[in-house]
């Protein structure tokens, strides 16, 4: 048991999440893929055989092992995210299962926001469809910058390889055109099991890896470490006690990048300079810490800092600015309107805002934009500009998927309205990355 824990320990997380339209086998891939890969335990294996024999069929449905609701099972389709965890000897994986009904467009924004890879599922009877592309979109406006196509079925074309390259090629085209850094076509069959964990017999036309092996191989190149150094402070630490009287120290979880003794940071909002004097992790004094480490950093100064504030270095401190200009999805069923006061949730800051303006909503069938919509409904992306009552702080979303994405709440009763990303939408980001080198195109994380 030790050594497996100490196994898993040193193997690499990767976050990934499967997307694609309505019966293309999302959730019978996922099956698969944690059947196949003797991740299932047998009782939640017993459970899924006794449905499915209910159900009158006579082999296990390994799609619901991720459909968890009654309407999923009794639709046959994925409504809400699903997540699960599973890992192998090379790799520990966390799995979102998105839906592929364009009703439920925001929950794939929610599984896909933190993905590190998407995975797009194909009928291989009906090649790429509007919510292909769709979910292609999405995958490149989130910065996603792995996206695996899997064309799947490929049993009911007889394993033709003509049929996968045409999708491939498809798929392929229209996904670099948004800028999308990385993909990679295999063709599967989630129900027979071909290319999913174990190679096919029938496709030795394909020389590729299978899935689970692309998932455990594909590098996971965005090291915070390397990022912009951002501290959200969380909770201000003033014990006043007789063995700590002085103490005064700043709480949280680095957001990115390395902070170290001796330092020189700006307190954000207000701009003021200072020096790192301590670094307090797990209850001891450390020179260095790197993200995602949660600690408590000590400051030269006494400067007035809150939760909210945000520490980056005094040579490479984010603009601050009280006028954000964004993409947002808008998730609420409450629209989204012009002129409507909101809260913005910002790291660990928020702040009173208003909407002033909706300048366009994206069109993902076909990439076009609808100009001056005035309100966003359930499920719409469209272009914002807000004003703050406070300054902020604020990367744009393609230099950081963390410290550059908000939320829009309703004061009212706490309802989440909008997951904003801060700068330009995907596809000013997919003009500038054909003007760029190609060493240059990778997003930074």
């Amino acid at each position: 048991m030790t050594t497996t824990t100490e196994q898993l320990s040193a193997t690499t997380l990767l976050r990934f999440a499967t997307a694609g339209s309505v019966d293309d086998g999302k959730s019978t891939l996922v099956g698969r893929l944690l059947h196949d890969s003797k991740s299932i335990l047998t009782d939640q294996l017993e459970a899924v055989e006794r449905a499915s024999l209910n159900r009158g069929q006579e082999a296990p449905d390994l799609a619901l092992l991720t459909d968890g609701l009654r309407a999923e099972r009794e639709q046959g389709i994925t409504i809400d995210v699903a997540y699960r965890y599973f890992a192998t000897a090379r790799r520990r994986f966390i799995l979102a299962d998105t839906p592929g009904h364009v009703q439920y467009t925001r929950n794939m924004v929610t599984g896909a926001s933190t993905a590190e890879l998407a995975v797009v599922l194909v009928d291989a009877r009906n090649g790429v469809v509007e919510q292909t592309r769709r979910h292609a979109a999405v995958a490149a406006l989130l910065r996603v910058p792995h996206v695996v196509l899997a064309v799947n079925k490929m049993d009911l074309v007889d394993y033709a390889e003509p049929v996968f390259a045409a999708i491939a090629e498809e798929f392929t085209a229209y996904a670099a055109s948004l800028g999308v850094p990385e993909i990679t076509a295999i063709p599967i069959s989630a129900l027979a099991g071909d290319n999913v964990v174990e190679p096919s017999a029938h496709m030795d036309w394909y020389g590729g890896p299978t899935v689970l092996e692309h998932l455990e191989t594909v590098p996971v190149s965005h090291d915070l470490t390397a990022c912009h150094a951002r501290f959200p402070v969380q909770y201000v630490i003033r014990p006043q006690s007789a063995e700590h009287p002085d103490y005064r120290g700043y709480a949280g979880q680095i957001a990115a990048g390395v902070f170290r003794v001796g330092e020189a940071v700006s307190v954000l909002p207000s701009g003021r300079t200072t020096t790192i004097t301590g670094i307090d992790a797990l209850g001891e004094s450390v020179d260095i810490a790197w993200a995602p480490q949660s600690v408590t950093i000590r400051l030269a100064d006494d400067i007035d800092i809150s939760r909210g504030d945000l520490l980056a270095p005094a040579d490479d401190a984010p603009a601050v600015t009280r006028d954000v200009e964004a993409t947002v999805c808008h998730v609420a069923d409450q629209p989204l309107s012009v002129g409507q006061r909101v809260l913005l949730k910002h790291t660990t800051r928020t702040v009173k805002a208003i909407v002033k303006d909706i300048p366009s909503r994206l069109t993902l069938d076909d990439l076009s934009q609808h100009p001056a919509p005035g309100q966003l409904v359930a499920n719409d992306i469209g272009r914002v500009v807000v004003r703050t009552a406070e300054p902020l702080a604020l990367d744009t979303y393609a230099d950081s998927r963390r410290t550059g994405s908000f939320l829009l709440i309703d004061p009212a009763d706490g309802t989440t309205l909008s997951a904003g990303m801060a700068g330009a939408s995907f596809a000013a980001v997919a003009e500038a990355a054909d003007r760029a080198d190609a060493d240059d195109a990778e997003w930074d994380f």
